[in-house]
């Protein structure tokens, strides 16, 4: 792996993750530790979008990332989508401990295979956590599982109803409440944003496809962060 950080204007330091080895497969194990030190803000993105490639009857690849941000920080933890395909197996985990004052905006966007390629995961494992704390004190715990016919389970109108596209999208900042309306203006019929508790703004969307999904998730992003999107999303 490697990080590069692009020349900006802007007072964050922005990184770029980027897998040399073009993709993840069953057994790789990828971890990212950034620390944010008080009163400074940074901005992690990747290159492109992250692929999960098909992986060997029995082998797992493990993607952990570790965040602190430190009093007074603020953190946009940014990655474009992971991308899954069939037979594919990711373990993924997210794991931020925020100071009482800091800041935190997270976006983590999943392609479930390409619909323009007509693309069907008839099997695949995919088990994400989120877990966000303040102070030490847990925050927000979120859990994905997907083990099986993705096509099909997507299917279910409590699950995907039929969509391929998936992103979630949280602000933990003490003043979350003011964006819930801006939010909830740019939600599709297949999103849905709230204020979970104070200081607490999170969204769910879905869509058929990458570029649809991409007309809201970008907005939102911008919205939240009140800055451009990091422009290698643009690329």
């Amino acid at each position: 792996m490697k990080l590069l950080f692009p020349q900006n204007r802007a007072t964050a330091l922005t990184g770029i993750v980027i897998n040399t080895a073009g993709g993840i497969t069953g057994g790789d194990q990828f971890e990212i530790t950034a620390d944010v030190a008080p009163d400074c803000h940074m901005v992690l993105s990747t290159q492109a979008a992250e692929r999960a490639y098909r992986a060997q009857p029995g082998e797992v690849a493990h993607l952990r990332n570790v965040i602190s941000v430190g009093k007074g920080a603020r953190m946009d933890w940014l990655p474009q989508e992971t991308m899954l395909y069939d037979n594919a197996a990711l373990c993924r985990s997210l794991e931020v401990d925020l100071a009482e004052d800091s800041r935190l905006l997270m976006a983590e966007p999943v392609l479930f295979g390409r619909t323009a390629m007509g693309e069907v995961l008839n099997h695949i494992f995919f088990r994400d956590s989120i877990d966000i704390k303040r102070g030490g004190q847990m925050l927000f715990a979120d859990r994905t599982l997907i083990d099986g016919d993705a096509t099909n389970i997507l299917t279910h109108s409590a699950i995907g109803a039929g969509c391929n596209a998936m992103a979630s999208v949280l602000l933990a900042a003490p003043d979350a409440e003011r964006f819930l309306d801006p939010a909830r203006a740019l939600m599709p019929s297949t999103g849905g944003v709230s204020l979970i508790r104070d200081g607490l703004l999170f969204a769910r969307l879905l869509a058929v496809d990458g570029f649809t999904l991409r007309k809201t998730l970008v907005p939102l992003i911008e919205l939240l962060g009140a800055a451009p999107i990091p422009k290698t999303w643009m690329i």
